[in-house]
C-alpha cells in the first residue's frame, strides 16, 4: 500500500503531527491476557459495585429504574432488528420505517406535538438540538435557559454553543420552583429552555412562559426526562410548547450506567424542515399499497454537508425500538395506570418524610432538606444497603444547596423500601 501511494513509511503519513505530540514508546498498559481471564477481571471489578435491585433504590436526576418486560429484550434480538442499519432503501426495510414511523406517533401523542423525529442520542444532545434550532427559526442567537434545567442538558448545550456560536442566558437554580424567565426574554432571544417536571421534581405550567415567548418572536422548548410522567401530566404541546426534546431511557430502557439511552424531539408542523434527525413518513407503491420511506432527506448531513440542519443525522435505533415495544404493550390505559402508581408511591414516600419535603407538587422526584450534608448521607445509607437518592450538591457543586437530596420513586419500589428510607433519613 505505501509502494503504491509513494509513502516512504507508515511514520510518514503522520508527518504533520507535532513530534511533541508522538509517544517515543508503547502506552503503558498491562500485556493481553486471555478472553477467561479478562472475563474474571471484570466480573471482580463489577463486583464492587451496586446493583440497583440490590435493596432499597430511590437514584433518579434524569435516569430512572422502571420494569422492563421480558418481551421488550426478546424481541429487540431479533436479527432483523438488532443488525439492521439506517433504512436508506425502503424496498428493503419496510419492518425498521414501520416501527419508526409508529415511534414518532406514539412520541406526538405523548407530548402533543404534531411531528416528530426518528429519536436522536439522549435527551441532552436533544435539548441542545432544539436550542440550535430555535435559532435557525428565529434568526437569532440567544436562549433564556432555566435554572432548574437538569446540569447536564444545560452544559451540552453550552459546548454546543461555545462552537456554534450562540449564548445561553442561565438563570440560578431554584428548588422550591416559581422562576420568573418572563423578565429575561428580550428581543434577542431565539428561545426559553425549561424542564418539566424540572430537576428538583416540581410541576409548572408554562402556558403563561410560553405567550411571553411568542410576544417577543421566540419559542418555548420543553425538556422532559421521564417521559412516563406524561402518561399523568398535561402534554407540552396543550401549554404552547414548539419544541419538546425528551430523554425516553423510561420505557424499554434500562439505566445502564447513563447509556446508551434515547433522545425523543418533537415539534411544531411548521418547523418540520428545520428539525434535525431523520424522519420517516407514510406513502404508497407503485400498487397503491401503504408503505414507508425516509422524508425530507435534504435537510440532512449525507446530502447538504455542512449545510445540514444537524450534524447528529442517526437515531438511536434499537433503543428506539425497545420504547415502542414496551409502550405498545402498555398501551394508552396501561401507560395512564403506571403512571398512576409512580406518583402514588412518590406521595406515599412524601407523606413519611413530611416535613423534609421542599417539592410542593411534583410526579414522582422530589427534593427532600437533611440536616446536614446530603452527600456524606448518601454515603452512609450506601453501606447499610440504601441508595438514597441523588445529592444536588453533585449536580450543582458550590451552590449552598448541600443539604438538598433528590428521591425518585417508581413502581419498582415497594412498601418496604419506602420505610427503610424514611427510618434511615430520621
Amino acid at each position: 500500500m505505501l509502494e503504491a501511494i509513494g509513502v516512504p513509511s507508515v511514520e510518514a503519513l503522520f508527518a504533520d503531527v507535532p513530534q511533541e505530540a508522538l509517544l517515543a514508546e508503547p502506552v503503558d498498559l498491562p500485556p493481553h491476557a486471555s478472553e477467561y481471564e479478562v472475563e474474571k477481571r471484570l466480573s471482580r471489578l463489577a463486583a464492587q459495585n451496586r446493583p440497583a435491585g440490590a435493596g432499597p433504590f430511590f437514584c433518579g436526576a434524569g435516569t430512572y429504574r422502571h420494569h422492563i418486560p421480558a418481551a421488550v429484550d426478546h424481541l429487540i434480538q431479533r436479527g432483523e432488528f438488532l443488525t439492521s442499519y439506517t433504512p436508506y432503501q425502503p424496498e428493503i426495510a419496510q419492518g425498521t420505517l414501520q416501527y419508526l414511523f409508529e415511534f414518532q406517533t406514539q412520541v406526538c401523542l405523548l407530548t402533543g406535538m404534531e411531528v416528530a423525529n426518528a429519536s436522536m442520542y439522549d435527551g441532552a444532545t436533544a435539548t441542545a438540538e432544539a436550542v440550535m434550532m430555535a435559532n435557525r427559526v428565529t434568526r437569532r442567537s440567544k436562549a433564556v435557559v432555566s435554572g432548574n434545567l437538569h446540569p447536564h442538558y444545560r452544559d451540552t448545550a453550552a459546548t454546543l454553543a461555545r462552537f456554534q456560536g450562540f449564548t445561553l442566558d442561565c438563570a440560578p437554580p431554584r428548588p422550591q420552583g416559581g422562576e420568573d424567565l418572563a423578565g429575561r426574554i428580550d428581543a434577542e432571544t431565539s428561545c426559553v429552555v425549561v424542564q418539566y417536571p424540572d430537576l428538583f421534581g416540581n410541576i409548572a405550567d408554562y402556558s403563561d412562559v410560553a405567550a411571553a415567548a411568542h410576544a417577543k418572536g421566540a419559542l418555548l422548548v420543553v425538556v422532559v426526562t421521564e417521559i412516563v410522567a406524561l402518561g399523568a401530566l398535561r402534554p407540552p404541546g396543550a401549554m404552547g410548547a414548539d419544541i419538546v426534546a425528551a430523554e425516553g431511557q423510561s420505557l424499554g430502557n434500562p439505566m445502564s450506567f447513563g447509556g446508551p439511552h434515547l433522545g425523543l424531539f418533537a415539534t411544531r408542523t411548521r418547523h418540520v424542515r428545520q428539525m434535525p434527525g431523520r424522519l420517516c413518513g407514510e406513502t404508497v407503491d407503485a400498487e397503491g399499497r401503504r408503505g414507508y420511506v425516509l422524508t425530507l432527506v435534504a435537510r440532512e448531513q449525507h446530502i447538504r454537508r455542512e449545510r445540514a440542519t444537524s450534524n447528529i443525522c442517526t437515531n438511536s435505533g434499537l433503543c428506539a425500538l425497545a420504547f415502542t415495544i414496551h409502550l405498545t404493550l402498555l398501551g394508552e390505559t396501561g401507560l395512564k395506570r403506571l403512571a398512576s402508581l409512580n406518583h402514588a408511591r412518590a406521595a406515599a414516600l412524601a407523606d413519611r418524610l413530611d416535613r423534609r419535603v421542599v417539592t410542593s407538587s411534583f410526579f414522582n422526584e422530589f427534593t427532600v432538606r437533611l440536616d446536614g450534608d446530603a452527600a456524606a448521607a448518601v454515603e452512609r445509607l450506601a453501606g447499610e444497603g440504601i441508595l438514597a437518592g441523588v445529592p444536588v450538591s453533585r449536580l450543582h457543586p458550590g451552590a449552598g444547596l448541600d443539604d438538598l437530596l433528590l428521591v425518585a420513586v417508581t413502581e419498582t419500589t415497594d412498601e418496604d423500601d419506602l420505610a427503610a428510607l424514611a427510618e434511615a433519613l430520621g
